[in-house]
C-alpha cells in the first residue's frame, strides 16, 4: 500500500467500527483516508458515511491493516486521521467576503512532500491568503508533519480538499475569480500581471508540474524569469515568489 495522502510518515491511526463509526458521524476527527477489508454489509455503513463526507474508501487486505495495527484489534477498518478539519470552498470564499477582501487563493495540483506543503502553507498564511486547495488523490494531506513545517500557520489558515482540481477551476471562474498556473514554458513573467483582484495561483507537484488538463482550464499560464543554469525551483520557493508580487500589489 502506498503512504496515506503521499506522506511518507507514519500518520495516526483511527481503529475498530465503533471509534471510526463515531468519528465519521460527529466530525469533530478529521479523516485522510478510510481503510477496510471489504465493502460487504458490515462495512458498507462506514464506507457510506466516509464517501458522503468526501473521504476517500480504499479497499486493503488484512494483513495491510495488521501492519498498521499489530495488534490486531481493527475489527476490518481503519482511518487515518488529519491534523486539521479541512475547509471547503463556500468556507473559504465566505472569510475573503467578511475579511473584505478579493479572494486570494492557492491551488497546489499534486505536492506529495510534506515539507513542501508545510513551506507553502507558512507562506501563505504570511501572504493574507484566504485558502489553499489540495487534491484528493496523489498529494499529501495534512499530516502532523506538514503541520511541523507550517510551523503554527495550519492552525491560521483555511485549506480545502477537492476531488477535482479542474472543476475546482472552472467553480471559481463562475465565482469571478481568475486562475492563472506557474508554468515554465510561459513566456509572460508572473509582474506582468495585475493581481490585485480575485486571484487563483496554480502550483503543480514536485518534477512534474501543473498537469496538462489542469493547464488548459486556467485563464493564463506565468514563469519566473530564471537567468542561472538551473531550471527550476522548489514549490515552495516559487510559491513565495508569486504570492508576495501579489501583496506587493494588493498594498499599493
Amino acid at each position: 500500500m502506498a503512504p496515506a495522502a503521499g506522506s511518507a510518515e507514519t500518520p495516526e491511526l483511527l481503529y475498530g467500527l465503533h471509534a471510526v463509526r463515531e468519528a465519521l458521524r460527529s466530525g469533530a476527527r478529521p479523516l485522510l483516508r478510510l481503510l477496510v477489508i471489504r465493502l460487504d454489509r458490515q462495512f458498507a455503513d462506514i464506507a457510506r458515511l466516509a464517501r458522503s463526507a468526501g473521504i476517500p474508501v480504499n479497499v486493503e487486505p488484512r494483513p495491510v491493516l495488521d501492519r498498521l495495527v499489530p495488534d490486531g484489534r481493527h475489527q476490518g477498518v481503519v482511518g487515518l486521521v488529519a491534523s486539521k478539519r479541512y475547509a471547503d470552498l463556500k468556507e473559504i470564499l465566505a472569510y475573503a467576503r467578511a475579511r473584505g477582501e478579493p479572494p486570494f487563493l492557492v491551488i497546489l495540483d499534486g505536492v506529495e512532500d510534506p515539507h513542501n506543503l508545510g513551506a507553502v502553507l507558512r507562506t501563505a498564511e504570511a501572504a493574507g491568503v484566504h485558502g489553499v486547495f489540495i487534491p484528493e488523490r496523489r498529494a499529501v494531506g495534512l499530516t502532523a508533519s506538514v503541520a511541523k513545517a507550517s510551523a503554527g500557520a495550519l492552525e491560521h489558515l483555511q485549506v480545502a480538499r477537492v476531488a477535482n482540481v479542474s472543476r475546482l477551476i472552472e467553480a471559481l471562474q463562475a465565482e469571478g475569480v481568475w486562475v492563472y498556473a506557474l508554468a515554465a514554458e510561459s513566456q509572460k513573467p508572473y509582474t506582468a500581471l495585475d493581481l490585485r483582484g480575485p486571484l487563483a495561483l496554480v502550483l503543480g507537484g514536485e518534477g512534474k508540474g501543473v498537469r496538462p488538463g489542469v493547464l488548459d482550464k486556467c485563464d493564463e499560464r506565468i514563469r519566473i524569469p530564471m537567468l542561472g543554469q538551473v531550471s527550476s525551483l522548489n514549490v515552495s520557493t516559487a510559491a513565495a515568489i508569486v504570492m508576495f508580487e501579489a501583496v506587493r500589489q494588493r498594498r499599493g
